[in-house]
């Protein structure tokens, strides 16, 4: 049976908080959740089927309190998605850590060779050529969302590779010209190329809807680690969200996030007790203080938030 640990109760201390969805979630899977063994082999508690809904207007960001969430690193993971890099050097060299254990892993295990994380990063870091070489994470995210791979038929029989398509530039147009669709979609989960990823896309799908100037997003996320995955793929889906909303005139409405695999991590207790145990306050807001010329452009120095002072982080290990 789950562990019984001491947790308020978000609908009674603080029941108009936005983040009290996501602690009802979290307490949930944790006292609900069937306990399975998972690729990791650290074992989850895992619920099927949920969903989360934020709104946007007047600034508001679904971007935790009862921890810290380092905001800036997710964002700079967002601008570094767009680019459509594979690789982890420009992320290591602006001191993001996120995807550090999956290129690492590769390389023990490959090379034979027992370094530390922090050794190899810092060699990521410091060797071009062997960033090259060991820093690739495959088509992962940004690859598929701006040049997903197309191939054309030869006379001779044989195929060969296309013009990329870029999802994201293609919906950013089409909801200037014809905002009623319902194709506006950004798509990951690339069936062809799954096996050539260090991580098949967990935040899949994203579709986008207009209603009244105010454009909507839903985002499909196959695979959800609650406690560490989840407050990152909130703010990262708004921030996404809001962006394109500036670029194509549209004021941002609801985010509606939906799950599959809903999980949290047997050996993260420390963590949810922790959480679970705090109250949230504030009404964090982002201000995009310019507006460039495309959805490529931004930089981190675009995005200010404010009315953000949250509890202290919670520490726990990535499960890889």
């Amino acid at each position: 049976m789950p562990t019984q640990l001491h947790f308020f109760d978000p609908e009674v201390v603080n029941p108009n908080h936005p983040e009290h969805h996501y602690l009802r979630l979290m307490r949930k899977v944790w006292e609900q959740g069937d306990e399975r063994v998972d690729r990791t082999g650290i074992g989850t508690r895992s619920v099927f089927g949920a969903q989360l809904r934020f709104k946007l207007t007047g600034g508001a960001m679904p971007l935790l309190t009862t921890k810290r969430v380092y905001w800036k690193t997710a964002t700079r993971e967002m601008l570094w998605f767009l680019t459509g890099e594979t690789n982890i050097r420009p992320l290591v060299l602006q001191g993001v850590k996120i995807w550090n254990e999956w290129p690492h892993a590769r390389y023990v295990k490959e090379s034979g060779e027992d370094i530390s994380l922090d050794t190899f990063v810092q060699r990521i870091a410091d060797d071009e050529d062997f960033a090259k070489r060991w820093g690739d994470l495959g088509p992962v995210y940004g690859k598929q969302w701006v040049d997903w791979p197309t191939y054309r038929y030869r006379k001779d029989g044989l195929y060969e590779r296309g013009e990329g398509i870029n999802q994201v530039a293609e919906v950013v147009e089409s909801l200037r010209t014809n905002p009623g669709s319902r194709r506006h979609i950004i798509e990951g989960w690339n069936v062809a190329e799954l096996d050539r990823m260090a991580l098949p896309p967990c935040h899949k799908t994203y579709q986008f809807h207009v209603a009244e100037n105010r454009l909507n997003c839903m985002l499909y996320q196959r695979s959800c680690d609650v406690a560490l995955g989840l407050p990152f793929n909130l703010w990262s889906a708004a921030l996404l969200q809001r962006m394109i909303a500036q670029q194509t005139g549209l004021e941002p409405g609801e985010l509606v996030w939906m799950g599959g695999d809903v999980h949290l991590y047997l050996n993260h207790e420390h963590l949810i007790d922790e959480q679970l145990s705090r109250q949230p306050s504030g009404h964090p807001t982002l201000e995009i203080t310019r507006k460039p010329e495309t959805i490529f452009d931004y930089k981190i120095d675009d995005f200010l938030v404010q009315d953000y002072a949250p509890q202290p982080p919670i520490k726990a290990p990535v499960a890889v």
